[in-house]
C-alpha cells in the first residue's frame, strides 16, 4: 500500500495513494494507523483524495482508527473523500460516526 505522512500542526497526515481500499490492502492500513497509535500519534487525518472504491474491510481499518484514537482522547479525521467513496460511507451511516472535511485545511486552520 502506498502510504506517507506528512506533519501539519500536531496533526500527522496519513496520504493514501493507493485508488483501493480492499481486503487485498486494509489490513494493512489497519496495522499501519494502529502503529501510528502507538507511537503516541493521536490526531490523524487520512487523506483520500486518490481513493476510488472502498469495501466494509476497508471500512473496518478506518473505523478501527477511529476507534482506537477515541480511547486516546484524541482526533482522527477523514478529508478528500471522492463522492463514490462517500456514498458507501453514507450508505453505511458511517459519516454519522466520522469527522468527514472537503480539505486538511480545514481541520489544521482551527
Amino acid at each position: 500500500m502506498n502510504l506517507h505522512i506528512e506533519k501539519i500542526n500536531k496533526f500527522n497526515v496519513l496520504n493514501i495513494d493507493d485508488e483501493r481500499i480492499d481486503a487485498h490492502n486494509s489490513a494493512e492500513l489497519k496495522d499501519y494507523i494502529l502503529q501510528m497509535i502507538e507511537r503516541g500519534e493521536h490526531h490523524i487525518i487520512v487523506q483520500l483524495q486518490h481513493v476510488r472504491f472502498i469495501d466494509s474491510s476497508g471500512l473496518g481499518a478506518l473505523l478501527s482508527g477511529h476507534k482506537n484514537i477515541l480511547a486516546k482522547s484524541g482526533r482522527f479525521v477523514l478529508t478528500n473523500i471522492q463522492q463514490q467513496v462517500l456514498t458507501m460511507f453514507e450508505m453505511t451511516r458511517l459519516n454519522r460516526v466520522f469527522e468527514i472535511y472537503d480539505s486538511v485545511n480545514e481541520v489544521t486552520d482551527n
